[in-house]
């Protein structure tokens, strides 16, 4: 296991992230320092996005790239960087190693990432559930670019139904089902591409999930009452320009720099922007 470091100044650090993101889907790490902030991705030698060592740019940024090999202790060190989080006081999301919220009227969500991206601590991730608790929980819900499955399974859990999940990632596919399963909501039949899907039947009271592997970028997004989008703007502005003037009733959108927002919500019209919420320089917002 490789970690590439690209350090970065402070005040352009965001400029970097975003273009990371873009060629490593699966997730960044971010270590902040005195006037610098340092990026890292991980991977399998061949894995990783092609940057010689030393100056390089990114982003249009001037950046310092590094890599090493990771210590054989990486699989319990990658815990800490995976901690729970408490959502508005009304959803908890917590890695399988943590201990329970054990608190009346909360709803748990146990997510372990595996090799996809997302585990509910990311500001773009609360962000959206935050949002979704805006939400009379009713109705269909797709979850687009669902990462790890925490959108989906919070929406299924919550009460809306039927759930869609799609993601480009078969890691994403591979670690939504078994999140799903985990929380005890249930998958439909796996087919032979590693989508899944079937009807919706009822696991105690909890709708399952349909999840399906899909490109966003090259085929309309499945359409629903509410629909969650949590990705970057260039491929925020290809599930618009796909939907060719059709909206959901309801549209949440996030993975958005804070300067970014305005372009995003002009895309999708007639939806109008509802509200805004943004932290630590990402935005989300909810049209209807």
């Amino acid at each position: 296991m490789i970690r590439l470091a690209f350090r970065a100044p402070a005040a352009q650090a965001e400029l970097v992230l975003a273009a990371l993101i873009e060629v490593a889907p699966s997730g960044v790490e971010q270590v902040d320092g005195d006037g610098v902030t340092e990026f890292a991705v991980y991977g399998a030698p061949g894995e990783l996005p092609s940057y010689p060592e030393g100056e390089a740019e990114i982003g249009g940024v001037v950046v310092q790239v590094s890599g090493r090999e990771v210590p054989d202790d990486w699989g319990e060190r990658w815990k800490r960087f995976h901690r729970p989080v408490l959502i508005a006081g009304q959803i908890y999301v917590r890695p399988p190693w943590e201990a329970p919220a054990l608190r009346p009227n909360v709803t748990e969500i146990v997510i372990d990432p595996g090799q996809a991206f997302g585990t509910g601590t990311h500001a773009t991730t609360a962000l959206c559930l935050e949002l979704m608790l805006d939400l009379k929980p009713r109705g269909s819900f797709a979850d687009l670019g669902c990462g790890s499955g925490v959108l989906a399974i919070a929406a299924a859990k919550l009460g809306f139904g039927p759930v869609t999940a799609i993601d480009a990632e078969r890691q994403a596919i591979e670690a939504t089902r078994a999140n799903a399963l985990a929380n005890g909501v249930s998958p439909a039949a796996t087919g032979p591409d590693h989508s899944i899907r079937g009807t919706y039947a009822l696991l105690g009271r909890i709708p399952a999930i349909g999840i399906e592997r899909g490109d966003l970028r090259g085929a309309p997004a499945p359409k629903a009452d509410v629909v969650a989008a949590n990705l970057m703007r260039p491929l925020l502005l290809r599930v618009a320009e796909l939907w060719n003037g059709e909206r959901p009733t309801t549209l949440i959108v996030s993975g958005l720099l804070d300067h970014e927002a305005d372009e995003v919500a002009a895309a999708f019209a007639p939806l109008g922007e509802r509200k805004r919420l943004s932290s630590l320089g990402w935005s989300a917002l909810l049209l209807a």
